[in-house]
């Protein structure tokens, strides 16, 4: 690693390179490793072999000799072995003789009168006294010798601190892993949609690199900073970025990296790993996940949370302690800040919470186009547009839609990704893939035909409903058909009339089924429970209620010992009766106004339900033609392409999708 300056602007040393493994290295393991399987292998053969022979006495040996049973004899030192000549069935090919030495002189003499007599089959004997002790040696020391070099290598490196994260003897050793610029690829290029979080994270970079700028009208830096946000919105991704930016050692660790069975090893893990960002400051540590060891603290019955207690004691020490240093700044990602302890959040620990939320219209264009660098896109494809399209998407779902839509664009062998791959991927990644092959009866598609015409039929009629884009009866993940609409922009506020003509846009598929299809079914579920909640909301958090005013009505949470148990209402049982009536009145006058849109506009409903069993799929001016009397003039086998025969402005965004 390349050289550094320390705050005061000299250079300071590089960090020491890593020690090597152990005594003997890694070839030393192999060594034993080998040569163990050597001698096992070794000695399962001659246990085998010797399990093979029979073991014969020494009357046996010569009758057997004058029959002309014997192949050949070996004479050696307590013991003759052989081979017979010709092997009864089902009996050992060789033997066994165990033989006293005074015995050995006697039994070499009628071996060669046996060969003098019968020299057209003589038995082939050799007298070989063998050296018992290497034998001994190497079948019953040497295994042993190798067992206790291998125990003692293992053990020299626990000793060590070689073992890793995973040695006996060094559970209190930290596992965070060391990051520098020349090892991390990933720089603030690469991080998009998130302009203030990436600005406030910088001055970090920039202080490490000159620290005299930001002390020379008294400030110091934040101590410790906060990212804050949904899941894949880009914490850690930022996390690598400074890494990949900062001239200083980055330590990263997970949260749960701290938690152990033993007591005391996360607060040990703890302190050992802000020795080790002193020893190197100016640096930074990254920890990801924190609200696995940084939950609040509360009374423990059983002592179960002892552990976390303590490991978040020496978290909150090290931060800002006796021996706090300035020059190790600490960054946590979590998306449960309602979780944290609140000493973790003081000023002084950390100091600066920086929320990383789900990008906007111009985020999400630029997370695509950071994205799209590595993928082959057609000349045809407006990521404008495709923002647009994705709202509520967060950095990770856009990566996931151009992964999907490549593999797509793969199985149709194109050359390029284009506009239908990604609308077609932004569906799969919302909902599921397309389910073609499931088997529907015709009066399931006709219902679910009609439903969706209610859908499309009062969106388009309804002065302040979302723009309509897209109507489809292909099944798609646990939907069987959806209708998706186009907003206009990204909204923060919701006014009383959009809320108001999106419950009738809800409820228009169930009022479909009633007046057009003789019988309701189950398909609108999704739609009552999504209108339902909507009208809660407006009277009981909005305060949209000319009945009941202006007042919050919400159901406040309570906690035993730092855990939800349950809620308990602000108000009282008549006040809840006006709320069920209220909720219910809202509902039922959206389902009376789709109502008298369906009967109104019954001719088109019907007409768009023929064309949606003819096509499967139509766009916005495709209803536009229904509307005006006039007809759709596409080809039925194209009729589930995902382009449309007019290309709209912009493509769509997920509005409801039914059950």
């Amino acid at each position: 690693m390349g050289e550094r300056l320390d705050p005061q602007g000299s250079r300071n040393r590089s960090l020491p390179p890593p020690k090597p493994a152990g005594p003997g290295g890694g070839l030393f393991l192999w060594f034993l490793i080998f040569g163990l399987i050597a001698l096992g292998i070794y000695a399962l053969y001659f246990q085998s072999k010797k399990g093979r022979r029979e073991t014969i006495r020494l009357g046996q040996f010569y009758e057997r000799l004058d029959q002309g049973a014997l192949k050949t004899v070996e004479i050696r030192r307590n013991q003759v072995t052989g081979e017979y000549r010709k092997a009864a069935k089902d009996k050992p090919q060789e033997f066994a003789l165990p033989i006293l030495d005074a015995e050995i002189e006697t039994l070499s003499k009628r071996l060669a009168a046996y060969n003098a007599e019968h020299t057209g089959e003589p038995v082939d004997y050799n007298q070989d006294p063998g050296n018992e002790i290497l034998q001994f040696l190497l079948v019953q020391l040497l295994p042993l010798l190798l067992i206790i070099l291998l125990l003692w290598w293992l053990l020299a490196r626990q000793f060590r601190g070689a073992g890793g994260a995973g040695g006996v003897l060094t559970f209190g050793k930290s596992r965070a892993k060391l990051h520098t610029k020349e090892q991390s690829n990933i720089t603030f290029d690469h991080v998009a949609g998130i302009d203030e979080a990436k600005e406030e994270v910088q001055e970090l970079v920039e202080f490490l690199k000159n620290p005299a700028k930001f002390r020379r009208l008294g400030g110091r830096i934040p101590r410790g900073v906060l990212l804050v946000g949904p899941p894949g919105t880009g914490k850690t991704l930022l996390a690598k970025a400074i890494a990949g930016e900062a001239e200083a050692p980055f330590f990263s660790i997970s949260g749960s990296d701290f938690i152990e069975m033993f007591v005391g090893v996360g607060a040990s893990r703890v302190r050992d790993l802000f020795h080790q960002a002193k020893e190197n400051a100016p640096c930074i540590i990254f920890l990801d996940e924190i609200d696995a060891v940084g939950r609040r603290r509360a009374v423990d019955l059983h002592g179960a949370g002892a552990e976390g207690a303590q490991t978040l004691n020496a978290i909150l020490v090290e931060m800002d302690g006796f021996e706090t240093d300035d020059n190790v700044i600490v960054i946590a990602a979590t998306n449960r800040p309602d979780v944290l302890d609140p000493a973790l959040q003081r000023a002084g620990r950390f100091d600066r919470q920086i929320i990383v939320d789900l990008p906007d219209i111009r985020g999400r264009e630029a997370i695509l186009k950071v994205h799209a660098r590595k993928y082959k896109l057609a000349g045809g494809v407006d990521l404008r547009q495709l923002a647009r399209g994705t709202p509520t998407f967060s950095g990770a779902d856009l990566e996931a839609l151009l992964n999907e839509a490549a593999l797509l664009a793969t199985r149709k062998s194109k050359v390029a990704i284009d506009m239908d791959d990604l609308e077609e991927s932004r569906d799969k990644v919302r909902w599921g893939r397309q389910r073609r092959s499931r088997a529907m009866t015709d009066e399931d598609r006709r219902i679910t035909a009609y439903h969706e015409s209610g859908h499309a039929i009062v969106a388009k009629l309804h002065p302040d409903a979302e723009p309509l884009h897209k109507v489809s009866i292909i099944p798609q993940g646990m939907a069987l058909g959806m209708t998706m609409f186009l907003p206009e922009r990204d909204r923060y506020h919701y006014q009383r009339r959009r809320m108001l003509s999106q419950m009738s846009v809800l409820l228009a598929g169930r009022v479909v089924e009633e007046s057009l299809c003789g019988d309701i079914t189950s398909g609108a579920q999704q739609d009552l429970d999504q209108a339902t909640d909507i009208a809660r909301l407006m009277v009981c958090r909005w305060g949209m209620s000319d009945v009941l005013g202006p007042i919050s009505y919400h159901e406040a949470e309570e906690s035993f010992l730092g855990r939800d148990a349950g809620r308990t209402r602000s108000f009282s049982e008549a006040t809840a009766v006006k709320i069920d009536e209220e909720v219910a009145r809202l509902v039922r006058e959206a389902h009376e106004r789709a109502r008298q849109i369906v009967l109104e506009r019954r001719r088109e409903v019907e007409a768009m339900a023929a064309a949606l069993l003819k096509y499967e799929v139509l766009y916005a001016a495709d209803v536009d033609a229904i509307l005006a009397g006039g007809e759709i003039t596409r080809d039925p086998a194209n009729g589930s392409a995902t382009e449309p025969p007019a290309k709209p402005e912009t493509p769509a965004a997920p509005l409801e999708k039914p059950a």
